[in-house]
């Protein structure tokens, strides 16, 4: 019997990965949620992030992808792969070529083989991830040498869904928070991580990215 991945991975106190909702994830996001959850400024901030990081024409996936995947209009790709728990939400998704529904909080492991992608991205949706170390093993596992991962949040999220360790620390300390699961992740090149909000009232972005080895 395969027994549960302990939660923080190690890194931090598995109660730094409890939540108030520990129902399952599945549950929660069944019913589909077309929503954005940051403002159009601060969409064209991560577009203009995009833009400059992940590499054009490439084979992308779209991490905890939902009905938007904020590349940027003209971007050039050979294809994007969405993950994600809706797939009535991802099918919606102009942007991806195809998409499969997996649950990384109960299996970590990315169904797909290695050095697929030439780039990742995961938007607004780190803090609900419990294992996130073993996530950024994977990411590495599946991106061809020197591909980027860009890891994107604002200062939202369903608060029920989650992780204690977000939920009690702020805007800078994310930031901190997010580079530690690269860092703890090993081997992950070049790790930047920057507030890269537009100002003007607009809704904060943050992005932490780096590139696989």
């Amino acid at each position: 019997m395969i027994s549960e991945p302990v939660r923080g991975d190690g890194l931090f106190p598995p109660a730094a990965y409890t939540r108030d909702d520990e129902s399952p994830d599945g549950n929660f996001y069944d019913v589909p949620r077309k929503v954005v959850h940051i403002d159009d400024d601060a969409i064209a901030a991560l577009g203009r992030l995009y833009a400059e990081v992940l590499p054009a024409d490439g084979r992308l996936l779209d991490v905890m992808s939902s009905w938007r995947s904020h590349l940027p209009p003209g971007f050039r790709v050979k294809e994007v792969v969405g993950i994600g728990l809706n797939a009535e939400e991802m099918a919606d998704n102009p942007q991806l070529a195809r998409s499969v529904v997996h649950d990384l909080n109960s299996d970590p492991r990315l169904p797909f083989g290695d050095r697929e992608f030439d780039g990742a991205m995961c938007a607004v949706s780190i803090q609900y991830v419990l294992h996130p170390v073993r996530v950024l093993r994977e990411m590495r596992r599946v991106l061809k040498p020197g591909a980027p991962f860009v890891v994107s949040f604002s200062n939202r999220c369903f608060p029920t869904k989650a992780v204690a360790v977000w939920l009690d620390t702020m805007d800078e300390q994310h930031l901190q928070l997010v580079r530690a699961y690269f860092e703890g992740a090993g081997g992950w090149v070049d790790v930047k991580a920057e507030d890269r909000s537009s100002g003007r009232g607009a809704d904060p972005l943050y992005a932490v990215w780096a590139h696989a080895p």
